[in-house]
């Protein structure tokens, strides 16, 4: 018999498979604000959004709503971001200020669950455009749907989980990518796609696909909520080597298999209170 555990609001990388199913299955049943942003550089606010796409859908009723709007943000577009998006400076600067479009988008971005491709990338990005504008703007981890997390977990055979990739490898017939309108459908036809199926799929057959997942070393110490050195010697006691990857040569682990470690220590801790 599994050891109970108790465990809190944690992130969504320090989940367990079985945490992270109840959670998308919660997703499935949400109404999602889905956006992509195109902008000037990577960070916020010294980069600027360019573009904004906003779709309100959920899986019961479709989409209700998009809105899409070229940004002057008052700022030079770079030329690498006009040949990666097409938009040039002369299409920025005879589009709407940013101080009209982002008072304009605030009431469809407070509702529903902020979705995007990567929301590392657009949510800081909207809450600093807003913030220029004297808005606040939150929303908290459990308030937020990233595609790109949910299709490792869902995907974790593919060997690119980048949008334009998944486009091609689905056949989404979205028009060009990195155009704000196509990058938020292209979201929005992945997210009911993989949700359907967390609905559809019975446990097991998730479960066992989540443990296909290979984890970066920092999500494996946020597992077990210890020091990465900690959290090494666990699994090298534990007899698992880690995959390389990249560049910066991280170090990986399949999510099943630090999961049943997970699993063993805390059943050694139990023991040992007893």
């Amino acid at each position: 018999m599994r050891p109970k555990l108790i465990r809190c609001k944690v992130s969504l990388s320090a989940m367990l498979s079985t945490e992270l199913l109840t959670f998308y299955r919660q997703m499935a049943q949400r109404d999602l604000t889905i956006v992509d942003l195109e902008t000037t550089g990577f960070k916020p606010p010294v980069a600027r959004a360019i573009e904004i796409s906003i779709i309100k859908a959920n899986l019961e009723d479709g989409i209700q709503q998009q809105v899409t709007h070229l940004i002057n943000p008052g700022v030079r577009v770079p030329e690498h971001i006009t040949r990666i998006t097409g938009i040039s400076q002369a299409m920025v600067a005879s589009a709407d200020q940013s101080t009209e479009i982002w008072p304009a988008c605030l009431p469809l971005l407070e509702t529903g669950i902020f979705t995007a491709h990567n929301a590392a990338f657009d949510y800081p990005f909207v809450k600093a455009e807003l913030k220029l504008q004297g808005q606040t703007f939150h929303k908290p981890s459990h308030e937020q749907f990233c595609t790109v997390i949910f299709s490792r977990l869902m995907l974790p055979d593919l060997p690119s989980r980048s949008l334009p990739n998944l486009v091609e490898h689905f056949g989404f017939e979205v028009g060009r990518s990195h155009r704000a309108g196509a990058d938020t459908m292209a979201c929005w036809l992945l997210a009911k796609m993989l949700l359907t199926e967390v609905c559809e799929t019975n446990d097991a057959e998730l479960l066992q696909r989540f443990g296909k997942q290979w984890l970066p070393m920092q999500e494996v110490t946020k597992i077990f909520g210890c020091k990465q050195a900690i959290a090494q010697r666990k699994l090298h006691l534990a007899g698992l080597e880690p995959r390389i990857s990249g560049r910066s040569k991280t170090l990986m682990y399949q999510r099943a298999e630090v999961e049943r470690v997970f699993w063993e220590t805390q059943g050694r801790q139990t023991s040992l209170l007893e």
